[in-house]
């Protein structure tokens, strides 16, 4: 079942202005997909992370992107989703087997096999927030490129079942290693 629900109108606004509009409308119903959102808004996907409250949501330090992809390898399997206009791809996997070669950041193993273009990513963030699945916490690291469109997400937990002890402490290490603040 749909929820009938007003959306701000963001035209006009100061930033700030906006970020609060953006940040009501996630508040209305926290399991949302943020993709959704930001369509139904009109925004880029990175503008809902970035309103959403400092708990949910904390900037990484983008100029570590590398060592945060090669952290992954130690969380074992995770679930990743590599969304675009015409499609979403969803793969569950471990992380490992780097390299790099052409201007790309690789990642081959026998369940994952990405090739990340480097100069198309230019932020990251650590976002907890309830699945859309069945409320239950999901926990994400997310890739925005220089227009704010997620490049890809790497969910440690997608739902099903609350994280145990373990994920949401590797969650934690990760938000600790690598925050911003």
């Amino acid at each position: 079942m749909v929820m009938e629900r007003t959306l701000p109108v963001l035209t006009g606004l100061s930033a700030e202005e906006r970020r609060s509009a953006i940040r009501e409308a996630y508040d209305q119903d926290r399991k949302q997909m943020v993709l959704l959102l930001a369509m139904q808004l009109g925004v880029p996907e990175r503008e809902v992370v970035e309103a959403m409250p400092l708990d949910l949501a904390r900037e990484l330090d983008f100029e570590r992107w590398e060592e945060i992809i090669r952290s992954f390898e130690a969380l074992g399997e995770v679930h990743v989703i590599v969304s675009n206009a015409a499609s979403t791809l969803e793969c569950v996997g471990e992380f490992g087997k780097f390299s790099t070669a052409h201007g790309f950041f690789n990642v081959q193993t026998p369940s994952l096999d990405m090739h990340i273009r480097i100069a198309g990513l230019a932020s990251v963030y650590a976002v907890r927030k309830p699945s859309h699945t069945d409320g239950k916490e999901a926990l994400s690291v997310q890739f925005f490129d220089p227009g704010g469109s997620a490049a890809f997400k790497v969910f440690l937990t997608f739902g099903g079942k609350d994280p145990s002890p373990e994920r949401l402490a590797q969650y934690e290490d990760i938000i600790q290693r690598f925050s911003l603040d």
